[in-house]
């Protein structure tokens, strides 16, 4: 593996009695895609989260491009500036047009000059293929295209890394297809990217790792063949059974989940 772009070691984090995130070990190489699967509560957000300080672990490091996160002497500020964040919600400014959703950014945190920012907002809008919306405002656009207008608003600000929060949890099934286009683009173009998903196709053709959190923990992290193919843990065929034919489950199965043994204080996920 290439150098690592982001190092978690021995992650915790806690919400009062509420121990998500048990001791997490995982790095994540220069131009890797890493895509993180598991049930609701098992820490998959609350570890991405913790990789750019949105949530502050109770103990661990986290280190992106070798500047330690954790660190309380760190620029925060400027560690972000590295990392782009497409969440569930578009997050977009409804009284803004496409186009000055991108600007924005660029001119209120690294300084940009307007010709630049709009110059740059245009580059990334062609990018994602939504060149055609640059005077739209968001509530002209459908959900996936607004997904993408995220996504390229990240991408103006020129980041090193790319962290994914479930980006197609929030959409139609028929506007999922664009939105994971682009993010094959970038995998495909060397983006360090870490993606917490559910989308096993997306997983199995474009990772080139697959982690298995579930309680908190990395159970399995290896190749989409390995993990999502040929998983060595019943924790892993349990839950891939259950994503990949829901009809297998039985009702009390599906009862003991959303109780989740993983997160018994109902907790994040």
């Amino acid at each position: 593996m290439s150098r690592p772009e982001i190092e978690i070691r021995d992650l915790h984090k806690s919400f009062g009695d509420n121990h998500v995130l048990r001791g997490i070990d995982l790095e994540i190489g220069q131009g890797e895609v890493v895509c993180v699967i598991g049930p609701s509560g098992s820490g998959k957000s609350t570890l991405l989260r913790c990789v750019n300080l949105l949530e502050e672990p109770t103990r661990g490091q986290v280190f992106v491009g070798g500047t330690e996160v954790t660190d309380p002497d760190v620029d925060i500020d400027a560690v972000r500036r590295r990392i782009g964040m497409v969440f569930q919600q578009f997050n977009l400014f409804p009284h803004l047009t496409v186009t000055e959703n991108l600007a924005l950014p660029q001119r209120r945190v690294l300084r940009r000059d307007k010709a630049s920012a709009l110059r740059i907002a245009a580059q990334n809008l062609e990018r994602v293929g939504l060149a055609e919306k640059a005077t739209a405002y968001p509530s002209s656009l459908s959900g996936g295209q607004q997904q993408r207008v995220a996504i390229a608003r990240a991408l103006a600000m020129g980041p090193e890394v790319m962290l994914f929060d479930e980006p197609t949890s929030a959409l139609d099934p028929e506007l999922v297809g664009d939105v994971l286009a682009v993010m094959r683009m970038l995998a495909d173009d060397g983006m360090t990217m870490m993606v917490v998903t559910h989308e096993m196709t997306f997983a199995r053709e474009v990772a080139d790792r697959v982690v298995f959190m579930d309680g908190g923990v990395v159970v399995e992290d290896g190749t989409p063949e390995q993990v999502i193919a040929h998983p060595r843990h019943e924790r892993t065929r349990h839950f891939l059974s259950r994503l990949l034919d829901p009809a297998m489950a039985d009702v009390e199965e599906g009862t003991a989940d959303q109780v989740g043994r993983s997160d018994p204080a109902g907790g994040r996920d």
